[in-house]
């Protein structure tokens, strides 16, 4: 690392992204796996738990006055707005402040308003950690997701960063299974099985929050950010532990960048870097969002109504077929995740999200001719949903890599807060009297909707997804503290 700055501004010469993109894995690596990933699994048992636990929480005796409606409706919508606004407020603080200071603060506040949920006594106090339960988590996705692809080097990032959104299925099965036995009042009274399913949350939560504080800071953000000498020391301990654990001197990095380091960057400039310089990746991002949002909500959200009315299964045991098809999600992004790293990202990008919406017309055609069953209907979405929810990793996996480093934490809130925002606020409203109508047609109407979106959002990656496997960073999007650096879609290495 050499340093210069002479003109009042530092301007550093450093070889810490190559140093980090050529080591093998590691014990160091799986460190960083645990602490950081393992979050999703609490997110997919938030959302899963309260959904599976509405019909409890609105019967007389649950302890809290809320109807079932205010619980699927208003709550859900709190969540959804405060993972929105979560997303934007602490995503602009982590490329401000660093990865590490965020990624502790957004998991506490997770923390503290899960267990406020669980001691809820009025339907305002229920309703209000809902939105700031979904503002932790909504923050979660930026930090976490700028971190992970910033410290795991470029050869298993694609698969890595596919496998760890995609355990959000984990905690997903582990809510539908726990909404099972929170449901059974031979086992809990009405108003206590409800709240040890947050509780539990917390519990975990603290568990991650113990292996989080080993964490490092991204070196990426602190050698521009004024601290080089800090990131050559953490990357060098992490060399050393490396060397030591595998017997074998490291190779040589490739090569160096020299930056002008900073302190922030403002949202002009963010906005600037996102629309005018790489305007097809902001359509890809956006693409990409919007079509999975749709797509999930076309199946997940009628999931229980549809079961309950079109095949006559009990409310109490929508559960256990919930639980199936988010076990075919963590499996997508399980096997299909390493092809993201070696077949290449727009084949598989383009390939997963085609294929998921075709297989979901393929389902609706074969509901609307009445030759399906409850099981071999969950058998259907869990196909489509193999497929899609490697694709929908890959959303986030793309926004995060495919901008410069100084707006990256910003670009994931960005295009997630759209997502979301299109999944949890459009996306009922379209759905809820499609599914909950009784009429094979309407429903039929909804998963056409949403593998329709799907279908043309493989169609824009097919033209505008980069070809990021195996690259650096830097190499995808220049910094843009980069000397000499260039801007846009068509600059330099970074061209589509």
């Amino acid at each position: 690392m050499s340093q210069s700055g002479g003109t009042g501004i530092a301007t550093v010469t450093t070889k810490v992204p190559a140093r980090l993109d050529r080591l093998p894995w590691s014990r160091w690596h799986w460190m960083i796996v645990i602490g950081l990933g393992t979050v999703w699994i609490l997110d997919g048992l938030e959302v899963t738990v309260v959904g599976n636990i509405a019909s409890r929480l609105s019967e007389d005796g649950s302890g809290l006055p809320i109807s079932d409606t205010q619980v699927t409706g208003v709550a859900a919508a709190l969540y959804v707005a405060g993972s929105c606004s979560g997303a934007l407020f602490f995503g602009w603080l982590t490329d401000r402040y660093g990865r590490k200071k965020l990624f502790l603060i957004t998991l506490a506040v997770y923390l503290a308003a899960t267990a406020a949920t669980a001691l809820s006594f009025s339907v305002w106090w229920f309703f209000l950690f809902r939105f700031l339960t979904g503002f932790g988590i909504g923050g979660e996705y930026a930090a976490i997701n700028s971190a992970i692809d910033e410290l795991i080097p470029s050869k298993y990032r694609g698969r890595v960063d596919l496998i760890i959104n995609g355990s959000f299925w984990l905690g997903a099965m582990g809510g539908a299974l726990l909404s099972v036995l929170a449901l059974n009042t031979d086992i809990f009274p009405k108003d206590v099985g409800w709240r040890l399913t947050f509780a539990l949350g917390v519990v975990l939560g603290l568990v991650i929050l113990l292996v989080r504080r080993h964490v490092p800071e991204s070196p990426r953000w602190m050698y521009i950010h004024g601290q080089a000498e800090e990131a050559d020391r953490l990357v060098a301990g992490a060399e050393r532990e490396i060397e030591a654990e595998t017997g074998r001197q490291l190779p040589e990095p490739a090569g160096a960048i020299t930056i002008e380091q900073r302190g922030s960057i403002g949202f002009i400039e963010i906005a600037r870097t996102l629309f005018r310089d790489y305007p097809k990746r902001a359509i890809l991002g956006f693409s990409l969002f919007v079509g999975q949002a749709f797509l999930y909500n076309a199946i997940t959200f009628g999931f229980g109504s549809i079961l309950v009315t079109f095949f006559d299964v009990s409310s109490g045991s929508t559960g256990y077929f919930f639980a199936a098809i988010a076990f075919g999600n963590f499996l997508g992004p399980l096997l299909l995740g390493r092809l993201f790293d070696t077949v290449g990202r727009r084949p598989m990008i383009a390939g997963t999200y085609i294929l998921s919406g075709l297989l979901l017309f393929v389902t609706a055609w074969f509901f609307s001719n009445g030759w399906l069953t409850a099981t071999t209907m969950t058998v259907c979405w869990g196909v489509v949903l193999f497929f899609a929810s490697a694709g929908a990793s890959s959303a986030y996996l793309t926004v995060s890599e495919i901008f410069p480093m100084e707006t990256r934490a910003m670009s994931i809130a960005f295009f997630y807060a759209i997502g979301t925002a299109a999944g949890g606020i459009s996306g009922p409203l379209l759905f809820a009297g499609l599914t909950e109508s009784g009429v094979v047609a309407d429903a039929v109407i909804a998963f056409c909707v949403g593998a329709s979106l799907m279908v043309l959002a493989g169609l824009v990656a097919v033209f505008f997804a980069v070809a990021a496997e195996g690259k650096s960073l830097e190499d995808i999007a220049t910094p843009l503290s980069a000397r000499g650096a260039k801007d846009g879609d068509t600059a330099g290495s970074s061209a589509l």
